[in-house]
């Protein structure tokens, strides 16, 4: 039975407060090296109103703005895409790092992504991944390209083990619908250092649907998917089990087998509301048709048993020995079982167990964070950094091993009026390879930031 929102704030006394977590947060940190690491207290101080009206940080830190939409592609290919989304940090040759950024674009998008000869799937669609690189963790940006381009609504992915992105199309049109020339809703796998080499071929096998985020497994290979589905019956999570599992760029191009998850008795995930509520037996059930030539893929038969959904499947990630995904919400209204305010989740392989591990239950004042969890990432002082993608101010906020919530960054800039301000969501927070740079994209209007500052390591 689900508790209200005000219920749960009251139970826990925090009324008011921006946000309240519930459960085991402590186990999102085990598999990370910031798990050895003190934390001697919650956040870094109040957040300072930037005088650039672009982003409020605590006291002693700063940002650099590494690329704004409309201004120009380094590589002289065009203007910086719009609303731009996931984001990972990769480490590159002599020290560099490499940013792979989505940009989420529909057919409509003013700023879509340059098509570029060799690097564009459908020259009818605007979405795809450009890349920056930079000289060090905090150096100057010396390169800003296409990296894949003629994809659609590309929300999150994830990085693979050997050291590429998997970039995701949040859509399931097909060719035809919004003037697409080919069928959308495909993972593409992007090389940072040199996209040629991965050009831009949908992974086919990986599935057709509303790709959200996508976790590896480093050991078995094994690929996590997350559907961001959010009208009923929503969302299902796969796992993709590749035919050539050693892992290297273009393997997965050789098929596999996608698969839905079905817990029994569990046929929606929103109606758990327990942390450390734990289901065992979980199966996978092959799904019918990948492609979804006829039915969408969270629409086909799975048999008696079914498969187990949920609503606004997002955030995905890999730690230690499990893989962890985020229900960013669940609303009754909508179809839902249950109300909720974010859900994370874990699933153990070997196990064959999944695990509710925290609820988020955000307070009454939208101005404070967090409502409505989705991209998040391991800190390396000891929180787990979270976007909001909610009402009201936005913000990245840390929650702590305790299940302390704090504010780390707020979006400064107004794209609404005086008396109605609006502000855009967070996306693709990452830390640089040594853990001294937080970069983090404002999705409206598109600004890439990177963060320094007394970071706890």
């Amino acid at each position: 039975m689900s508790a209200t929102r005000r219920q749960m704030l009251a139970r826990s006394g925090a009324l008011g407060a921006g946000i309240v977590v519930s459960g085991a947060v402590a186990e999102l940190f085990s598999a990370s090296a910031a798990s050895a690491l003190p934390l001697t207290e919650a956040g870094y101080g109040p957040l300072i109103p930037d005088p650039d009206g672009l982003l409020d940080l605590p006291e002693g830190f700063r940002h650099r703005v590494l690329s704004r939409e409309g201004e120009a592609l380094r590589s002289g290919e065009g203007p910086v895409p719009s609303h731009c989304d996931g984001m990972t940090a990769l480490p590159g040759r002599r020290g560099r790092v490499h940013l792979v950024r989505n940009h989420e674009n529909r057919a409509t998008a003013a700023l879509g992504v340059p098509t570029v000869e060799g690097l564009t799937y459908d020259p009818a669609s605007k979405g795809g991944c450009t890349t920056i690189t930079l000289d060090g963790p905090d150096g100057a940006v010396v390169d800003e390209r296409v990296a894949v381009a003629g994809t659609a609504v590309n929300c999150s992915g994830g990085p693979t083990p050997w050291g590429t992105w998997l970039t995701c199309e949040e859509t399931e049109d097909k060719a035809g619908v919004a003037g697409y020339a080919k069928d959308h809703g495909f993972v593409f796998e992007v090389d940072p250092a040199d996209p040629r080499r991965s050009g831009a071929v949908p992974l086919t096998a990986m599935g057709r649907f509303q790709h959200e985020a996508v976790a590896v497994d480093p050991v078995h290979g094994v690929v996590y998917e997350t559907e961001d589905a959010f009208v009923a019956p929503f969302g299902l999570f796969y796992r993709f089990l590749p035919d050539r599992p050693e892992g290297r760029l273009g393997s997965l191009r050789a098929g596999g087998r996608l698969q839905a998850m079905r817990v029994p008795d569990l046929p929606d995930l929103s109606v758990v509301d327990e942390p450390g509520a734990s289901f065992g037996g979980v199966r996978w059930v092959d799904v019918p048709d990948p492609l979804a030539a006829r039915t969408p893929t969270r629409l086909q038969d799975y048999g008696r048993g079914g498969v187990t959904r949920g609503q606004k499947l997002e955030g995905c990630y890999w730690g230690g020995r499990s893989v962890y995904f985020v229900s960013s919400y669940a609303r009754t209204r909508e179809g839902s079982g249950a109300d909720h305010h974010g859900q994370v989740w874990r699933y153990d392989p070997g196990a064959r167990r999944l695990t509710l591990v925290i609820v988020f239950g955000p307070g009454s004042d939208v101005r404070l964070p967090g409502e409505s969890p989705d991209n998040i990432c391991l800190a390396p002082g000891g929180s787990l950094m979270v976007c909001e993608d909610g009402s009201g101010a936005q913000h990245v906020y840390g929650v702590t091993r305790r299940g302390e919530v704090y504010a780390m960054a707020r979006n400064a800039q107004n794209i609404g009026t005086e008396e109605a301000p609006e502000w855009g969501e967070f996306a693709g927070v990452a830390f640089s390879p040594d853990g001294g740079t937080m970069y983090v994209n404002c999705y409206d209007p598109g600004t890439t930031f990177a963060v320094t500052g007394p970071w706890r390591r």
